[in-house]
């Protein structure tokens, strides 16, 4: 255990040269300026005590009080405010030494002279609480530990260890640039500009934390130096710190039910995010299912799946039965969906469709329509699907983009919901797991916007009517046109005598389609130059024809199993249907 306190120590100390912590040191020193050795000590102190404290405790006072740990988030912001404007506003900072003197006075000159630690040490309390420094495999141990209310004194003794390292250059830091900045004889005449400038850092920092800009930034910055982050905690990770962690996780709680030494090993790696306060719904449309508003704030003390998705997106759909799952089994223990959905083409903006993909798909949770992409761009989400797992405290945990790793979500949803006190079984949803295996055909748009594989140029002219002449035997992963069609942004419209050809390589071919205004479209559907029959044809064909009914992805083609290089040909019967992008599985 020994060799893990060095670790843990010598973890510390480099601390100062992570990106996670620069943030932080702008207000370290603009808030220590004015008050010597012994406000740099407070300082540190309160940052190290307050980041102790919170961490290990959290999950135990959330449980014991059933309180919205953001309360402390906020308070510490307010310190900061405060701080910030007798920094900037010389009457606030004279008015308030006045009142501490007046204190002073009445409890004696002791507490005078120690003035400068109290301040300083109130200041880092709140600095403590809202800091989140990069995580290595020793403090992730200590962070997923306290997490699941596991802390022993060896975390206790590991975690101490950890904040001797940080306070010292931390100390440093704070108490040289205090003397830089006052004893320097170009900036000394200066110090009372210099700490209004850094009363607009403090004000300007308190408004990124209120906003979450503070882990924009750190995220930026870290995935702007991924190696230098990485190379920072290298060093921990050797074989003799990995099995010095092991140690610290009981081996006997797996036989309680709780994680086992592997389990645990895994659950570090399933909250694979710096843990930072979720975004709050905005811009939101319309709520369905029910038609009632949602915020974060309200859904405080329950672990929250935010899913960003869309009806026609296939990659969506095959993730969709076990997301209603997880909601269906859980949702009595605390766990809430919430469906984010964020429309990829214009006609699924219309609420009357989202609803019936909500009744399609038995979706029991509300479904939130971003139709202005607003909450997508808070989360600066870029995929369908995008799952965000959210704790009981309100903080993204976990994050997953596309399809796959259904039982490692799962497993993060047990533990969150274990965290917030509640006690869960630990099987799983068993579903089939469609994620494709094998390299198919990409997603294929046939809008002039977004497209790609049109055989042969690559490319279609933009609002145009216009007739072409179809190859039957286009490359493969390209499509060809045939007689008249109507281009548009997001679609090619049939206009008459209209055919399309691709040639793919997948099990299951998808199209996502809109009839004509005010009326039904059919198509006929032919594999390889034949007819589609029962062993090949998808569920939306009948007869070799589908009817296009409605605004939604319809499957054309499914070789039950057989995988293949194949030419689909669709030869239109009706003008006026809109086909909008193939999909394959």
């Amino acid at each position: 255990m020994l060799i893990l306190f060095l670790f843990a120590f010598v973890a510390g100390l480099v601390t100062i040269l992570a990106p996670c912590i620069w943030p932080l040191l702008p207000i370290v020193l603009s808030t220590s300026l004015g008050g010597g050795k012994r406000k740099s000590l407070g300082i540190t102190l309160g940052i190290i005590l307050s980041f102790a404290i919170y961490n290990l405790s959290i999950s135990y006072l959330v449980r014991l009080f059933g309180f919205d740990p953001d309360i402390l988030r906020v308070l510490a912001i307010i310190v900061l405010v405060a701080l910030g404007l007798m920094m900037v506003i010389p009457v606030l900072s004279r008015l308030f030494e006045g009142l501490v003197s007046r204190f002073a006075g009445r409890v004696g000159q002791g507490s005078a002279r120690r003035n400068g630690f109290g301040g300083g040490f109130i200041t880092g309390l709140s600095l403590g609480i809202i800091w989140t420094p990069c995580a290595g495999p020793i403090l992730t141990a200590i962070a997923t530990l306290s997490a699941t209310a596991s802390v022993t004194f060896d975390i206790i003794f590991v975690t101490i260890a950890y904040l001797i390292g940080v306070g010292i250059p931390l100390f440093a830091f704070s108490y040289g640039g205090q003397h830089l900045v006052t004893k320097t004889r170009f900036l000394s005449p200066y110090t009372g500009r210099v700490q209004q400038v850094f009363g607009v850092i403090l004000l300007l920092t308190a408004v990124a934390i209120a906003t979450n800009y503070d882990k924009l930034l750190q995220a930026k910055i870290l995935d702007a130096l991924p190696s230098y982050s990485r190379f920072l905690t290298s060093f921990e990770e050797n074989a003799r710190v990995k099995e010095e962690l092991k140690k610290l996780k009981s081996p006997s709680q797996s036989a309680n039910g709780s994680l086992s030494l592997t389990q645990q090993e895994e659950a570090s790696r399933l909250f694979n995010v710096v843990a930072v306060q979720a975004p709050e719904f905005v811009g939101i449309t319309r709520w369905l299912n029910p038609e009632v508003p949602l915020t974060m704030k309200e859904l405080g003390g329950k672990v929250v799946l935010i899913d960003f998705w869309t009806y026609t997106c296939i990659n969506c759909i095959r993730t969709l039965p076990f997301v209603t799952s997880w909601y269906d089994k859980y949702k009595d223990d605390g766990f809430v969906v919430i469906g984010v959905h964020t429309p990829e083409f214009e006609f699924e903006k219309d609420t009357t469709n989202v609803l019936d993909a909500i009744k399609r798909y038995n979706i029991h949770y509300p479904v939130a329509q971003d139709n202005d992409y607003a909450t997508w761009r808070a989360y600066d989400n870029h995929y369908w699907p995008a799952e965000y797992l959210i704790d009981a405290t309100g903080k993204v945990r976990r994050v997953h983009f596309g399809e796959g790793e259904y039982d490692k979500m799962e497993l993060a949803i047990q533990l969150l919901l274990e965290e917030a006190g509640k006690k869960v079984a630990r099987d799983r949803v068993e579903k089939p797991d469609q994620t494709p295996k094998m390299r198919l055909s990409p997603e294929t748009y046939l809008g002039s916007r977004r497209v790609q594989f049109y055989y042969p140029t690559g490319s279609l002219p933009s609002a145009t009517k216009q007739a072409f002449t179809i190859d039957d035997n286009p490359p493969e992963n390209r499509f060809s046109l045939g007689g008249e069609w109507m281009i548009g942004d997001e679609y090619s419209e049939a206009v008459n005598q209209a055919t399309l050809t691709y040639r793919f390589f997948a099990e299951r071919v998808f199209l996502v389609m809109r009839p004509p205004e005010g009326s039904t479209g059919e198509i006929v559907v032919l594999l390889d130059d034949k007819p589609v029959d029962s062993t090949n044809s998808g569920v939306d064909v009948k007869d070799g024809v589908v009817t296009i009914d409605s605004d939604r992805l319809y499957e054309l083609i499914d070789l039950k199993g057989k995988a293949g290089e194949h030419t689909l040909r669709l030869e239109f019967l009706t003008p006026g249907i809109q086909v909008f992008a193939f999909t394959f599985g």
